[in-house]
């Protein structure tokens, strides 16, 4: 099983922290390994508090799953086929902000989280950071 290194995390991190200084927002950026486990983690000088959880969170949900968190927010509305998936496993992050990490050859080594602005600028970053390792 491949695994994301250091290196590949602090890359995800500073891809995620100039996207967002790019959009104007101030991130919380969290990077999990293929175990969900946390990696390495950066809360940009007065994001906020409240976000850190949740950016944490995100990541482990799309690792969890594989998939965007944005795409699992989808499929967990009520009368969806995973509605109240987010009180499993500690507690899931369904909006958008997770996006698993490929590396090179496609498998999943990883998950960046990310948190403290918009849902969109939330993916974006995370997106970006993401980018930045495959």
């Amino acid at each position: 099983m491949e695994e994301i290194t250091d290196m590949q995390a602090w890359a995800a991190i500073e891809a995620a922290m100039k996207k967002s200084k790019e959009i104007g927002t101030k991130m919380d950026i969290a990077v999990v390994d293929a175990g969900a486990n946390l990696k390495g983690f950066l809360r940009m000088d007065d994001a906020w508090i409240g976000s850190i959880d949740i950016s944490i969170k995100k990541a482990r949900t799309a690792r969890f799953f594989d998939m965007n968190t944005g795409e699992i927010g989808k499929l967990s509305q009520p009368g969806g086929p995973l509605f109240g998936i987010e009180h499993s496993n500690g507690g899931l992050i369904s909006f958008p902000g997770g996006v698993p990490i490929r590396s090179k050859s496609g498998a999943i080594i990883g998950a960046i989280g990310v948190s403290g602005s918009t849902v969109e600028n939330d993916h974006a970053v995370a997106a970006a950071g993401a980018k930045a390792v495959a």
